[in-house]
């Protein structure tokens, strides 16, 4: 817990951002300033109709479209480089008044987009000081409790969390007819409401809480009634999903928005951009309610993988570009770390000395439905042996605690920065021989005693 407490730091200030940085203009506010000066107006029509029914390389070759274009690049009034906040009471005008200008200039030439949405400055480390003043639980000194089950009634606590969280849940568990379990339609609205009118203290610890057991693992994963929102008869193809995404300007934002914040770079120790494991989970966030939901697609306590519901069969010649954008949910860096880092309770802002041992797999957990918030899930079906860590094993050794059932070793490392097995970010490609030795040890010696 004090290796944790250590690594969070100091909380950041509030509005924290980069020197130089200014806050911009929401885009219903710039296109009342632009509707209001000539120049800008005329140029802004003239734009809007030069991008209607036109591609980019159309649009560009007209000098009057082009002129058009730079004027309002150009121009001291912010409505080229206005932005939108998410869940402000005009969003999905704010959303349209930018994609008429962005829309035709990024269609077809980049595989991600720019976010419409305003930068986030915060850290992790303030959702932890507000969840712990909601709740009077600190998730770094929980380390003993159901940290899912702990989110449930921290929720319930919240007459806000409490009152739009079961709105989604009774929704999304609504039987219409037999040949219709439910309405994916309003269950995907509800979880949308819950998802941008809940605080994220309260929204990430149900999404991202750290567990132990596949009992709190299908916890986390039926967070969202994956029956309903989540899961379908056949899996789509990804590139299909994508588009149909892409075709609504909400659902385009929020996607745009992930892909903004949450794409795996190794210019940074954390592998996210600017290290900001904040706005990373909050793009996630902003996915679910939309036909591009991505969840935990098992009840794993050891890699977690995450994916929207689609496939890549049948991507004929554009597969490549396909399982490019199914890595960035199941194999990235980015996201990974920033869910390990909320469930250890700390943002991690320091690269490991040694690489994580390999731990053994729990037993995947069956499907069940949402876990009543009064039941400890340690006593389901679900119950497995407790992990126990180690103390450091250069300073005192392995002194691994038994279990009635199993007891899994951690080496400091693990235990500082909890990031998953299998995790790339932080592997030293010299250790490779050094680590497999090392982690075959770890695994024989609780066998041994």
């Amino acid at each position: 817990d004090e290796i944790l407490r250590s690594l969070a730091g100091p909380p950041s200030p509030p509005g924290l951002a980069p020197p130089g940085w200014r806050v911009p203009v929401d885009c219903v506010r710039a296109n009342e300033l632009c509707a209001g000066e000539p120049s800008c107006s005329s140029r802004y029509r003239t734009l809007r109709q030069c991008l209607a029914g036109r591609d980019r390389n159309t649009m560009l070759a007209n000098k009057e479209c082009q002129a058009a274009l730079e004027v309002l690049q150009e121009s001291p009034l912010p409505l080229y480089d206005c932005r939108c906040k998410r869940g402000m009471k005009k969003e999905l005008q704010c959303l349209q008044i930018y994609w008429s200008i962005h829309l035709g200039l990024a269609e077809g030439e980049e595989f991600y987009e720019a976010s419409p949405y305003e930068p986030v400055t915060s850290r992790l480390s303030d959702i932890f000081r507000l969840a712990s003043i909601f709740s009077g639980m600190d998730p770094a000194t929980t380390s003993k409790s159901n940290h899912c089950l702990d989110a449930a009634k921290a929720c319930n606590l919240n007459d806000n969390c409490k009152r739009l969280r079961s709105g989604y849940i009774s929704t999304c568990n609504r039987e219409l007819s037999a040949a219709e379990p439910c309405s994916r339609r309003k269950c995907h609205k509800a979880l949308r409401q819950f998802f941008d009118r809940v605080p994220s203290e309260f929204t990430f610890r149900l999404l991202f809480c750290s567990c132990k057991d596949p009992a709190c693992a299908e916890r986390r994963r039926q967070t969202i009634v994956p029956s309903c929102s989540y899961e379908d008869k056949d899996k789509p193809n990804c590139l299909d999903l994508r588009g149909a995404c892409r075709a609504d300007h909400l659902c385009r934002s929020r996607l745009a928005d992930f892909h903004t914040n949450c794409q795996a770079t190794f210019q940074s120790l954390t592998g996210c951009p600017g290290d900001n494991f904040q706005a990373c989970l909050g793009s996630y966030a902003g996915l679910i309610g939309f036909d591009i939901t991505p969840n935990y697609v098992d009840a794993s306590t050891t890699i977690i993988t995450i994916s929207p519901w689609c496939s890549c069969k049948g991507s004929g010649n554009m597969e490549e570009e396909c399982e490019k954008f199914l890595r960035d949910f199941t194999e990235n860096p980015c996201l990974r770390n920033a869910i390990q880092a909320f469930g250890n309770g700390t943002d991690i802002n320091v690269s490991p000395k040694n690489p994580n041992p390999a731990v053994t797999v729990l037993p995947k957990a069956e499907k069940s439905p949402i876990l009543p918030d009064d039941v400890n899930d340690s006593n389901t079906a679900y119950d497995t042996s407790v992990i126990s860590t180690c103390s450091s094993l250069q300073e005192q050794g392995l002194k691994p605690n038994n279990s009635k059932e199993q007891s899994l070793c951690y080496s400091e490392a693990q235990l500082t920065t909890d990031v998953m097995p299998g995790q790339k970010t932080f592997m030293d490609p010299k250790a490779g021989s050094s680590w497999h030795r090392e982690s075959r040890i770890l695994l024989l010696i609780p066998i041994l005693i």
